[in-house]
């Protein structure tokens, strides 16, 4: 699935079965509350916190796809083409740091 038809099934979703978008505020939030749950993951699993016993069941990947739905429903709601928006920015990084990283020896 591209990104433009992941906006697509998202607007259905919300369509289906949401009412309606939260607003862009509560959508922040809520973006907000789901990037500290993928962080919380990777700090006690991948960091130096030890896990605790309640966080050892949670999936990473579901943790990260909450991060990506609200992340496509502020675009949906802002009138954001993200596919259109992401290629562009991919080929932006590609240009600007296609030399930076290859000679960066802390990545050696």
């Amino acid at each position: 699935m591209n990104i433009g038809n992941a906006q697509l099934a998202v607007d259905e979703w919300i369509k289906n079965h949401g009412v309606r978008y939260f607003n862009e505020l509560t959508n922040m939030a809520q973006l907000t509350e789901e990037v500290g749950e993928v962080a919380r993951i990777i700090a006690r699993r991948y960091g130096e916190q030890s896990e605790k016993e309640s966080d050892k069941g949670k999936d990473l990947g579901e943790e990260l796809a909450d991060v990506l739905f609200v992340v496509l429903c502020l675009a949906n709601q802002t009138g954001v083409d993200l596919q259109t928006a992401f290629e562009k920015k991919l080929n932006e990084k590609a240009k600007r740091d296609h030399d930076r990283h290859h000679g960066n020896e802390k990545l050696k």
